[in-house]
């Protein structure tokens, strides 16, 4: 008779053998704090202009090396349950917004930190909850007071200098420092070339090509592949263009066949005749007008020989996306069987034309006249440079694309984040409970901005935050810290054009408190038992050393 030993009582007795539960301040939430606080201080040294990149390996072993929190968080595959709860909040802001994933990061890991310091005063998490929560209502009543100017994008979209601008160098220079001005006019230019309406942003397309130096980047009006032609035609103008996701081949039947060919003759005509239908296929394409034929998909030899017949220029395209693209960029609609388009499936391009970049050939599409789609050429020395000027110029696109939808805008250089910061300790004081502790680490929190800047710069933060009190307790409420100086000094971010979206500080602090909040209220963790199975295999182990 088995014997089987009974389980001590209590939650592990419902789990399997090897679950683990931590549970009450010490084991949960001192040490969902500490993780956090942690992975903050991670990024906190990347805040700003004058902030240190990391280089990141992830587990493809692929290196990256930048500045941009999205990347770091999205490359270090986190595992901390209370860490992860932090990298969606991030991701949150990154999909709303674009930018300011940084910012989402470093605030909850710093409400966080001063919420620590009330636990082991004896102040209860639901209450330091409650009191972000008050404090988070406040802000975003504050927040609209701290508007400086609000922009209108179509008003503005010819002006060589505008707001929408200045908004774009703030945020490029976040990642690229000293190269902000040529890359913000570069996007700038970009976005307003195709802008109507409305603007998306896959519409700005980037195009890496190496060799040579940042200052050799271009616009190109319409869309560049790095690729050559498939036939000997080369260019094209004014030309109408065929898509077609399919291959431009004899088309294959779906079910097989048996022909039973008796002779050569039989055969010599079988052949004959396949090579004439797709002759006819072609030619009635080129009679349509059409100079080029792009396809998702390959070109057959014989395909070949009739497009290079008919003089038709003959282009694949890998990514269905890329195709879907061309299509908008060009005016056409993409076709899944190899038909002759009629004339509202054709679409147009004033040039398309193969060339070389360095040792680099590209086809480009280029259409001055209906622009639905701009191309940023990017040259650099190497992958990982233009990688992390990619980076900064979809943040500059996004930024775009928030001013288009609120037009709003706030001073940066932690200005905004001073005010808020002055305004919630007038407020805490009107408080009878204990939630004006809660609401005074939160006004004390927001003083990691200026100060992080200040330390990244090499300049005393605690001194920066000084100035900056009683610049703002004086009138002086735009007051920032000024990044080209030495010394603690502060600068008026409104005349020298430091300027943030209001979308990006509204989001920001939404999700930050709320990640910090749901954090807090953790007071047990559970983790089950791994399901069993083979490991995942390490990068590079061969099969037979297991």
């Amino acid at each position: 008779m088995a014997l089987s030993v009974p389980k001590a009582p209590g939650v592990s007795q419902m789990l399997k053998d090897g679950a683990r539960m931590y549970s009450g301040l010490e084991e949960a939430v001192f040490r969902n704090i500490s993780a956090c606080k942690e992975f903050a201080h991670i990024v906190r040294s990347a805040y700003g202009p004058n902030g240190m990149n990391k280089m990141v390996i992830n587990h493809l072993e692929k290196q990256f090396v930048t500045s941009d929190a999205a990347t770091i968080i999205t490359e270090l595959d986190v595992e901390h349950p209370s860490a992860k709860l932090m990298v969606l909040a991030s991701q949150m802001q990154e999909h709303e917004v674009g930018d300011g994933t940084n910012f989402v990061i470093i605030l909850a890991g710093a409400l966080l930190e001063s919420a620590e310091e009330l636990l082991r005063l004896g102040v209860t998490t639901t209450e330091i909850a409650d009191g972000y929560k008050s404090a988070l209502v406040k802000v975003l009543e504050i927040l609209p007071k701290s508007v400086c100017d609000t922009v209108d994008v179509q008003a503005s979209i010819n002006e060589p200098e505008s707001k929408v601008k200045d908004c774009i160098r703030s945020a490029v220079m976040s990642k690229q420092f000293g190269q902000e001005d040529f890359i913000a006019d570069l996007v700038y230019r970009a976005c307003s070339s195709i802008y109507s309406e409305h603007f998306n942003v896959d519409n700005i397309r980037v195009c890496k090509i190496l060799g040579s130096s940042l200052t050799k980047s271009e616009i190109v009006n319409g869309m560049i592949f790095k690729r050559f032609v498939e036939g000997d035609i080369t260019s094209a103008t004014s030309a109408k263009v065929a898509l077609y996701s399919c291959p431009v081949d004899i088309i294959q039947t779906e079910t097989k066949g048996t022909v039973l060919i008796k002779s050569a003759d039989e055969l010599m005509k079988f052949s004959r005749g396949e090579e004439n239908l797709l002759e006819q296929q072609i030619k009635s394409i080129a009679d349509t007008g059409c100079k080029v034929i792009v396809a998702g998909a390959k070109f057959g030899d014989m395909a070949l020989h009739y497009c290079n017949k008919y003089g038709m220029m003959a282009v694949r395209l890998n990514s269905k996306f890329d195709l879907r693209r061309l299509s908008k960029a060009v005016n056409g609609i993409v076709l899944p069987r190899l038909t002759p388009p009629n004339q509202e499936e054709l679409g147009y391009c004033d040039s398309v034309v193969v060339e070389e970049l360095g040792d680099t050939g590209i086809v480009a599409f280029r259409n001055e006249s209906k622009n639905r789609i701009a191309t940023i050429v990017i040259r650099g020395a190497t992958d990982n440079f233009m990688d992390d000027i990619e980076r900064a110029i979809n943040d500059g696109v996004n930024t775009f694309k928030t001013l288009t939808k609120d037009g709003r805008i706030v001073v940066g250089a932690g200005a905004v984040e001073m005010y808020l910061a002055t305004q919630l300790g007038e407020y805490a004081d009107t408080l009878p409970g204990l939630d004006q502790y809660a609401v005074r680490k939160f006004a004390s929190a927001l003083e990691v901005f200026p100060k992080s800047l200040a330390d990244n710069s090499g300049v005393n933060g605690s001194q920066v935050v000084d100035k900056l009190y009683s610049a703002h307790k004086s009138g002086s409420t735009q007051d920032g810290f000024d990044i080209d100086s030495e010394q603690a000094a502060t600068v008026n971010c409104y005349e020298k054009g430091i300027f943030e979206t209001y979308s990006s500080k509204f989001w920001g602090f939404k999700y930050a408190v709320e990640a910090a909040e749901t954090i807090l209220k953790v007071d047990q963790i559970i983790m089950a038992k791994r399901a069993g199975g083979p490991k995942v295999r390490a990068p590079g182990q061969d099969q037979d050393e297991d």
